[in-house]
């Protein structure tokens, strides 16, 4: 008699959750009890947005296996700082000194900036510091480490078995020249101190050593590949990895699909399944360009994060992760926003939505209590171009009067988000404050406004003023309510869009708003 099938609860329809049931599936397969969770690093140069990216993903995925399984897991974000220095970046100190270093691991050179024990040292601390401030709860690996304390060891000879085999998959990825003196290993000269791409002469598998000849003087050199003497190329380094460690998942970039195909024929060939996946699209910059770290063509983590709290960040890497996105800085307002929205939602939502809401995720499904915000991030940044706001205390008397339970105590988020606001006004929205006149349509249209919202009282609700607002729209010839909303906008706020204006009337105030009117409707043609 067959046992009874065991009815599994559905997946949540969150991208997480769906990527979280392939490793849940890939361990149920295995045995395994423990899934690990992998992320790149390359310390050549500093962490950056798309560094964040990955590693919070990786964690929303980590955490769904958590929810799902109940299983343990472990993120091992890896440095790859055993690579050779292949150019001295622009933006150090004592670039001469560093010249003498070059094709170096990186480990080994000293630390330009005089604090660390390495280059590689100092830009390890640098990622760790990063991933700290955003309280990522990961282990930090060194490539140097584990080569040089033979944890490797053992993979490295299997793939020194495997060399022929492993040769077959790269060689056709290389074009002629480079197919000539290629091998995945890469041995470190032992005088010279370089990491050299250099063919083999000779194997000797039982031996653990390769000899090779230096590309200068032509001395043969038999190098053993375990303990730190040797290197592998990324690639093959990417696959035993996987293989070495026994990582269950690792996502990338769509610039890598080839690489992640490439290296999981060779993870497949030391005798390991590759981990589980997932690609995810690359940034744009304002240009709809692909974003370039040489070019400096995006946005910074610390830019977004002077006019936008981290949340935000994490609202904007969530969302369709699959799909390319211009992350510049037009991004923070949605997305300060969006996160806002789901923020709200999240406490009274029922389990399936909570599951499948971007907030869950954010914060590892616990939602930190401080105040939320009674007031859209888009309506704070329209409030400072009207008032021309410099400091926090010229917002928050308008933000008391509309929501007087609300201070710097009892709802610190939003106090972050006044000043968050008037950084991005000062920066982006006060340069490019352009009002323009209204034609007759329009004019008679925003004289009938102020004298509607007169007849209101001054505690009327933001429902009942945009209601009013809407009104006094199909009152005139507008071809649509849009054209209306637009006049709002660019003659009142100098600004293409805007927030919901009633919103916007309750929070500025009726009577201000009148002046705001009458003031446009007196503004001489030059001035606009």
């Amino acid at each position: 008699m067959s046992a009874p099938s065991v009815a599994h609860p559905p997946i949540p329809k969150a991208w997480p959750f769906e990527e979280a049931a392939k490793v849940a599936a890939r361990l149920a397969a295995s045995g395994k009890r423990e899934a690990l969770f992998e992320t790149g690093y390359g310390p050549s140069g500093l962490p950056h947005i798309g560094t964040f990216g990955e590693v919070a993903r990786t964690s929303w995925v980590r955490n769904a296996f958590t929810h799902l399984t109940g299983l343990k897991s472990r993120l091992l974000a890896f440095s790859d700082d055993m690579d050779g220095l292949r150019k001295v970046p622009d933006n150090v100190p004592n670039r001469d000194m560093l010249t003498q270093y070059l094709g170096q691991p990186l480990t080994r050179i000293p630390d330009p900036f005089g604090a660390h024990a390495s280059f590689g040292a100092h830009n390890n601390a640098r990622l760790r510091a990063f991933l700290d401030s955003f309280g990522f709860e990961y282990e930090f690996a060194s490539a140097t480490d584990y080569y040089t304390s033979g944890r490797f060891d053992a993979a490295l000879l299997r793939v020194l078995v495997c060399f022929d085999e492993v040769m077959a998959v790269i060689l056709p990825t290389l074009g002629p020249e480079r197919r000539a003196t290629y091998s995945p290993i890469l041995p470190i000269h032992p005088r010279t101190g370089q990491v050299l791409q250099v063919p083999m002469e000779r194997r000797d598998p039982d031996a653990g050593t390769v000899v090779w000849r230096d590309p200068e003087t032509g001395a043969a050199f038999e190098t053993p590949v375990t303990g730190g003497a040797a290197k592998l190329q990324w690639k093959a380094d990417w696959a035993m990895r996987w293989f070495a460690l026994g990582v269950d998942y690792e996502m990338s970039g769509k610039d890598l699909i080839d690489s992640v195909r490439l290296s999981g024929r060779i993870c497949r060939i030391l005798g390991a399944a590759a981990p589980e996946g997932f690609t995810y699209e690359l940034f744009l910059d304002e240009q709809a360009q692909k974003i370039s770290k040489s070019k400096g063509n995006g946005l910074s983590v610390e830019e977004w994060l002077r006019y936008a709290p981290p949340e935000s960040l994490g609202q904007f890497m969530y969302h369709q992760p699959q799909r390319a996105k211009r992350l510049y800085f037009d991004a923070i307002p949605r997305a300060v926003d969006d996160y806002l929205a789901n923020a709200v939602r999240l406490p009274a939502q029922p389990e399936a939505e909570r599951l499948a809401n971007p907030a869950w995720h954010i914060h590892a499904g616990r939602l930190p209590n401080r105040g939320g915000s009674p007031v859209s991030f888009a309506m704070l940044l329209n409030l400072a171009s009207v008032v021309n706001a410099e400091t926090p205390e010229i917002l928050w008397g308008f933000i008391r009067r509309y929501a007087p339970e609300a201070n710097a105590a009892t709802t610190p988020f939003l106090d972050g988000l006044v000043g968050h606001a008037i950084a991005y006004y000062r920066d982006f929205v006060r340069p490019a404050k352009r009002h323009r006149q209204p034609d007759a349509t329009e004019r008679a249209a925003l004289a009938d406004l102020a004298e509607t919202l007169k007849g209101l009282d001054v505690g009327t609700n933001a429902e009942t003023i945009q209601n009013a607002v809407f009104e006094v729209g199909k009152r005139h010839a507008f071809p649509e309510l849009r054209a209306w909303f637009g006049c709002l906008y660019q003659v009142l706020l100098g600004q293409a869009e805007g927030p919901r204006f009633g919103g916007f009337v309750a929070l500025y105030g009726i009577t201000e708003t009148v002046a705001l009117i009458e003031a446009a409707l007196a503004r001489p043609a030059e001035a606009a």
